[in-house]
């Protein structure tokens, strides 16, 4: 079961409820291994909004966690789950649920954010080269628009360099 790809409708399936979403987020933080109780305090503080969660919260999420979201990534191979032991491991296949996931914390920047942000900037920029905005009228629009490309490629480039364990798509051609 783990090699063969998720079909999308799984995947937005697994995404569609946040408790799920939460608990892969956690885990990714967790360097991929946490007990239940764990997650099931850190989900019911994001819920609550009060650290530590009350025990009701905190109860709910575990019995959920327990008995159906963590059986079902177990099933789709996307977590290790030990009822027994009560603890979870992320597995590989995570991956390509992740790809459909920008895992942003609260009050960050995404990636895709930074790029819109960045184009934005540089056009205003060129812009105000153009109609003689003081002190970028000292600039040409060559610099601007060379000094805007050198920026995308550097943050294109760690972004890539980041993110070398995610993969968006696999190549037809092998």
């Amino acid at each position: 079961m783990g090699s063969e790809p998720l079909d999308e409708g799984t995947i937005h399936d697994i995404l569609r409820n946040e408790r799920r979403r939460h608990a892969i987020e956690s885990l990714r933080e967790s360097d991929g291994l946490a007990d239940v109780s764990d997650l099931a305090e850190s989900i019911a503080a994001s819920e609550s909004g009060s650290d530590p969660p009350p025990t009701n919260k905190r109860q709910s999420v575990y019995v959920s966690l327990h008995q159906t979201h963590l059986p079902k990534l177990d099933d789709l191979g996307i977590v290790s789950y030990d009822p027994d032991d009560r603890t979870v491991e992320l597995l590989d296949r995570v991956e390509q649920v992740e790809v459909y996931m920008e895992v942003v914390p609260q009050y960050a920047l995404s990636w895709g954010e930074f790029y819109f942000a960045w184009g934005v900037l540089g056009l205003v920029t060129l812009l105000g080269v153009g109609i003689g905005v003081p002190l970028l009228s000292e600039l040409t629009p060559a610099i601007v628009s060379a000094g805007f490309s050198l920026g995308l490629i550097i943050a294109a480039a760690y972004h890539v360099y980041s993110q070398q364990d995610r993969v968006v798509f696999e190549r037809a051609f092998r």
